[in-house]
């Protein structure tokens, strides 16, 4: 970090006269000159000669020096107050923050929303951004002392009154205060990133300060067009994540402001319409110094905050890197899979390590952009010591995929295991609307997609679509896989993700931005897509999905494995009603894609798509196992287990699918014991029958 820069001469001048309780009026009579000379320094119109200078600083009370560095304030600080924002004069009342219902509070989403900000805020483009996820637990004095460092004595009445109501949020703050006061315990979760822009900016004005602390639904991303998000939503999900609603924050500017970058606290707290000593407040304040301009006074804003305050806050920063720190007061996963501090800390890391595996790999064409870390403690003391998340233990397959291509070590067609397949996808964007249409579907961009072997993970034959700062936006299983399919992962790398350069990269980008929901999920239909961009935007989505399952059942092929070389594949075969082979009667449930892998126990896993014509009564069918073996007949073997995938479900054996439906999908694994010769000597059959006695 660079030393701290000389504030301009007439906006500190204006503040320290302010923060001291002086009148320009009165400096000007000190200095036995006209108010006018002193407000035209203020305004920026003028500067005081150096005598002059001499003699304001008497008037302040400090040294020349000080005047001329201008990086600290004359009274260094003033009480720090919560500030309430008064309910609105025409009667309206939010009982709750609506940005909140966006997203679920989820450690995962919010791990997948905060490190995507840090992301799309990457200072040095030549270095990863740094994020640091620290749970830490309070408790007897510890937790005191945190609490009268936030004033807590005065938050409390109005945490009683916005839990006193009947709404959902009032319901929870009311759990949230019991289990407070019950287990004298709390949560606190700091979010830490550095190599990032920081807080920047004025602190009612533009920028991102007023962006993150002041504004909802204002994204304010000044990363280009890397960006991942899009609506000004994510940050929401820090609050989401408080039972209290309240996040402190500590900021590292790489842009100075009051020509300071270290140490701009404040806090940020949402609550409820509610009562308080009869005054109604609208619901949301803020923590910090009371403001002394005419317009803004008495609200609480930002302050430079000493180290002593840092710490007593549990803000302190590990260095002078620019960023920011996000303390979530009261953290907690409303999802009910992770309660203890060692499963929360445990889902962090899988969660960064889900939804961030691609921006951690680096190679010969571009480095990583990211790295992460988690930490737990108990009252300051290490209850889960600092594991940094590696790309390559949780998702190797898909990290080897990506490091091939950024290593530019990718081929067109495999030939051995580790190796990685690369093929150009086609995607068309369409025009804005008021834009030349030209010819064909639109601009060209080539999208990639890398295919490799997996490596035993949990999730197979799934191809991750990623775009900008190699966010993942979904992670899709391909339609119509050959039968037989060695298990595979599968990377799509769109717009800036490929890292390549030109102006269809850019148009892909935007494009496929506009096609996300505020989740960043999907790339479908969404209100931006069809009001910016001219009829066709949603095939040209399609297509390309379309186009990402061809290039990867062009890569995988279909491949047959002799009878010496290895497993059997799973015989292209699924009968219904005993009719094998010839061409089926219409109105005839069929086969739209058969996946079978062999288990090292010897057992086959096999899912079975089916698309139905359309028919008014259920349709009753009986999937049967059987082994082709090589000589003889065919002898049926037992399912250890049989369940249903989509759209049906399984009742003794058999599967019930609801009249209308389309498609219906299940899972079968065959019981080793009931196989009658090694299921590597044979090849298996699925049949499909209409289930005897019932109606279809």
């Amino acid at each position: 970090m660079s030393a701290q820069q000389a504030e301009d001469f007439g906006p500190w001048l204006g503040r320290q006269l302010r923060r001291a309780s002086k009148s320009q009026a009165e400096l000007a009579q000190h200095l036995d000159l006209t108010r006018a000379a002193v407000s035209a320094w203020i305004t920026g119109r003028a500067e005081p000669r150096e005598e002059v200078k001499r003699r304001i600083a008497e008037f302040l009370g400090i040294d020349v020096a000080s005047l001329h560095n201008r990086t600290a304030d004359v009274v260094a600080r003033l009480p720090l107050e919560w500030h309430h924002r008064p309910a609105h004069a025409d009667g309206g009342r939010e009982y709750g923050n609506a940005a909140a219902f966006a997203f679920n509070a989820d450690l995962a989403v919010l791990a997948r929303e905060a490190t995507q900000n840090s992301l799309d805020e990457r200072h040095d483009p030549s270095k990863p951004v740094r994020v640091h996820y620290t749970l830490h637990e309070l408790s007897g004095a510890h937790l005191d002392s945190f609490l009268d460092a936030l004033q807590w004595d005065k938050l409390r009445p109005h945490y009683d009154k916005a839990a006193s109501a009947e709404q959902k949020v009032s319901r929870s703050l009311r759990a949230a205060l019991d289990d407070l006061d019950q287990s004298r315990s709390l949560l606190l979760l700091r979010v830490d990133d550095y190599n990032a822009a920081g807080l920047t900016g004025p602190e009612y004005s533009d920028g991102r300060f007023a962006a993150v602390v002041r504004r909802q639904l204002d994204s304010h991303k000044q990363a280009g067009k890397r960006a991942g998000g899009s609506y000004g939503l994510g940050k929401v999900t820090l609050w989401a994540t408080s039972r209290f609603g309240l996040v402190l924050m500590n900021s590292t500017l790489s842009i100075p402001h009051e020509g300071r970058t270290e140490r701009r606290i404040i806090g940020r707290l949402d609550l409820p319409w509610r009562s308080v000593d009869e005054t109604a407040y609208a619901g949301p304040a803020w923590f910090g110094e009371p403001d002394t301009t005419p317009s803004h006074k008495g609200v609480s804003r930002s302050w430079w905050a000493d180290e002593e305050t840092v710490q007593g806050l549990h803000l302190e920063r590990s260095n002078t890197d620019a960023g920011t720190s996000f303390l979530i007061v009261g953290a907690h996963d409303a999802s009910g899979d992770a309660e203890s501090l060692e499963e929360m800390h445990e889902k962090l890391v899988r969660s960064l390590a889900d939804g961030f595996w691609a921006a951690m790999i680096g190679g010969d064409r571009a480095g990583a952009l990211l790295e992460a870390r988690v930490t737990t403690l108990r009252n300051g003391r290490v209850l889960v010591p600092e594991q940094q998340v590696n790309p390559h233990v949780h998702h190797p397959a898909l990290s080897r995929a990506l490091k091939a291509y950024l290593d530019n070590e990718t081929v067109t067609e495999r030939t051995a295991g580790d190796q990685v397949a690369s093929v150009e996808v086609p995607l068309f964007v369409t025009p804005l609307k008021g834009e030349s249409r030209g010819q064909g579907k639109g601009a060209e961009h080539s999208a990639v997609l890398l295919l490799t072997r997996a490596e035993g993970e949990e999730r197979t034959n799934r191809v991750v679509c990623m775009r900008g700062n190699r966010m993942t936006v979904m992670d899709r299983r391909p339609r119509d896989l050959p039968l037989g399919t060695e298990a595979f992962q599968a990377v799509l790398l769109a717009g800036h993700a490929t890292e390549n350069e030109g102006e269809d990269v850019d148009l892909a980008e935007q494009f496929l931005r506009a096609s996300e929901p505020p989740e960043h999920h999907k790339w479908d239909r969404t209100e931006e897509l069809t009001s910016l961009y001219q009829r066709g935007a949603l095939s040209r989505i399609k297509e390309f999905l379309e186009e990402i399952d061809k290039a990867v059942r062009d890569l995988v092929g279909r491949r047959e494995v002799g009878h010496r070389g290895g497993p059997s594949v799973l015989k292209e075969l699924l009968k219904l009603d005993g009719a094998a082979g010839g061409r089926r009667a219409q109105g005839v449930p069929t086969v739209r894609s058969i996946n079978a892998q062999l288990d090292d126990s010897g057992a086959w896993h096999v899912s079975v798509d089916l698309k139905l014509p359309k028919a008014d009564d259920p349709w009753l069918l009986t999937p049967v196992a059987k082994f082709d073996v090589r000589s003889g007949g065919r002898p049926a073997i037992d399912w250890s287990l049989l369940t249903a995938a989509d759209n049906c479900e399984v009742e003794n054996g058999n599967l019930v699918i609801p009249p209308g439906t389309r498609s219906a999908s299940f899972i079968g694994v065959t019981d080793p014991a009931s196989h009658p010769v090694r299921s590597r000597l044979s090849r298996l059959v699925v049949d499909v029958q209409k289930t005897r006695g019932g109606a279809a």
